[in-house]
């Protein structure tokens, strides 16, 4: 019982950190706000953005493998693999910023050059919709542990 208390705690705690630095990510991704230190901030934001979504998925899979219900319970219901298919949806669009940020802190600091507002815009644009399906994540979640699906 232990175990399963810590498990979900460590788990909700990397869902609550993934969630604050993709808040930031969105907040800070303005063309009229890049100057050069939010776009060094941007590239460390999104690392930590990173780290913290490697951990939600090892805290899940931990809960899945040593938690109480047992991984017979997950595997067996839709609604898991609707929440991690949301979960590699939003990873894999993660990809395309992060390199955009490391472009952007390469560029400035070879020329000092900062990113166009075009290019500032579809890097907000894709932090935002992996912002908009995170929600979705935690309803399929609430109903998985309820017993739908």
């Amino acid at each position: 019982m232990t175990l399963e208390a810590l498990l979900a705690y460590v788990h909700i705690l990397t869902i609550l950190t993934m969630v604050v630095f993709l808040a930031s990510e969105a907040a800070l991704c303005r063309s009229e706000w890049l100057n050069a230190a939010v776009v060094e901030r941007l590239r460390k934001i999104d690392m930590i953005y990173g780290i913290a979504a490697v951990a939600v998925l090892l805290t899940g899979l931990l809960r899945v493998f040593l938690g109480a219900k047992g991984m017979g319970w997950y595997v067996t219901n839709p609604l898991f693999y609707v929440k991690l298919g949301l979960f590699v949806a939003i990873g894999l669009l993660s990809i395309k910023p992060t390199l955009m940020f490391a472009r952007w802190q390469r560029e400035l600091r070879a020329s000092g050059a900062l990113p166009d507002a075009a290019s500032v815009q579809k890097a907000r644009r894709l932090v935002m919709v992996q912002a908009h399906i995170l929600p979705f994540i935690p309803l399929a979640a609430v109903f998985l542990a309820r017993g739908f699906g």
